[in-house]
């Protein structure tokens, strides 16, 4: 933990900060705050559902100094990624092809081959990794999520079963182990602490090596009225200007940011030890300071419109149930979903069941609302009236992989960014 966070105060599975997790100021002001809500990524059993269930604090602040938007607590990652871990990236086709692109550019850009080494943080089931092994070059994931990570062994993939930070770089810097592409898809904005993780990518690069991140980009986020992204796992949210702000105080240089589709609208950074920044960057980051993203102002309507987006989902779906339909939930059981149904206060009062892709989630129950997940051939065997896009993100995906439904009447409810029917 780095110095600036030494004052946070720990109280059970939860630690509250009392300064920036980036650059350790104290000017901090609220954007969103949730209460306490459960935790994504947690599935029920039927008996745990007799059991009054955890509840965590879920509040959103912005740093006035580095402009690093952040929650205030977090919870033990032991609870968070412990037991069973149900998220597995090459459950989504969209996600498997973003990322095999992804790999592919890469290796042709950073002329790989089998002298060099990449390695993933946080690297799930190895669907980043596969493409450049199956190439023959190395490859090293790291995951602390047993079950992610012996699918990617068991893939071909070699990973460590750990948490990316500085310690596990010092030990494979040491055995000469260094990272000329250090990899990390939705990773930074789960790290506690960014700072760790910053210095750790300065120890395992190699003198040119470059760190490639993917991250929810804040500002779309923001702009969409996307709440759902705010969850306990997503402990920080990243524009252009904090992720520079961050490596620069660790001797990097942030070179490059593209702005790409993933998880409603993602940022793809490039950092390395030096390097001219791209016109791209430049003109992301400039476009930032314009419009504000480094003030607390752009952030000041979030909430109202967050309550708003509540309010109209609600009444859609109680004046659908009062009109005697039945609705069911797709993808109910991620991070965006929990926090959706549980700020929405959407349960099995209005939902009769939940469907999800993911086979490690099947028989299970959703955390907060309790719906009990079943495969997606459920809408044809039992089809609903509605069906609430807790996915929205995946609105394409989704709407191609359910034309059956959608051909024999069925219709599609997406939330974000305002209530429509499809």
């Amino acid at each position: 933990m780095t110095e600036a966070l030494a004052s946070d105060v720990r109280t059970g599975a939860i630690t509250t900060t009392t300064a920036c997790r980036s650059c350790g100021s104290s000017d901090r002001r609220v954007v969103l705050s949730f209460g306490d809500t459960p935790l994504s990524d947690v599935l029920l059993t039927a008996e745990q559902l007799q059991v009054p269930e955890a509840r965590y604090p879920l509040e959103l602040m912005v740093c006035e100094d580095c402009a690093l938007v952040q929650l205030r607590d977090s919870v033990d990652p032991v609870v968070l990624y412990g037991g069973h871990y149900p998220y597995y990236s090459s459950v989504s086709p969209g996600l498997v092809a973003h990322f095999e692109a992804c790999a592919e550019q890469l290796r042709i850009a950073r002329g790989l081959g089998p002298d060099s080494l990449v390695v993933e943080a946080a690297s799930n089931d190895g669907v980043l990794l596969r493409p450049f092994a199956d190439a023959g070059i190395p490859v090293l994931g790291i995951d602390p999520a047993h079950g992610p990570a012996a699918a990617a062994e068991a893939a071909g993939v070699p990973t460590m079963v750990d948490y990316f930070g500085l310690p596990v770089a010092e030990r494979l810097a040491a055995a000469g182990r260094r990272a000329d592409l250090l990899l990390g898809a939705n990773v930074l904005n789960l790290v506690d602490d960014p700072n760790d993780f910053a210095a750790a990518t300065a120890r395992l690069l190699t003198d040119d090596g470059v760190a490639v991140l993917e991250v929810p980009y804040v500002a779309d986020t923001v702009d969409q009225g996307a709440f759902d992204n705010v969850f306990h796992q997503n402990v920080t949210y990243w524009s252009a200007t904090s992720a520079a702000d961050l490596f620069a105080r660790h001797g990097l240089a942030l070179v490059d940011a593209e702005r790409i589709e993933t998880f409603g609208g993602s940022l793809r950074l490039s950092i390395a030890r030096h390097g001219v920044v791209s016109p791209r960057l430049d003109a992301l980051l400039g476009d930032e300071r314009a419009r504000g993203v480094d003030t607390f102002d752009y952030f000041a309507g979030f909430a109202a419109r967050t309550a708003a987006t509540r309010e109209a989902l609600v009444d859609l779906l109680r004046s659908a149930r009062a009109n005697g339909a039945r609705i069911a939930a797709y993808g109910a059981a991620g991070g965006m979903a929990t926090t959706l149904l549980s700020y929405a206060g959407i349960d099995s009062a209005l939902i009769d069941y939940a469907v999800d892709r993911n086979p490690h989630k099947h028989g299970w129950f959703t955390a907060g609302s309790h719906l009990e997940i079943h495969p997606p051939d459920r809408l044809v065997d039992d089809p609903p009236d509605l069906l609430l896009l807790c996915a929205w993100n995946y609105e394409r995906e989704v709407l191609a992989q359910q034309h059956a439904f959608r051909a024999a009447g069925g219709r599609v409810v997406v939330p974000i960014p305002h209530p429509r029917i499809v």
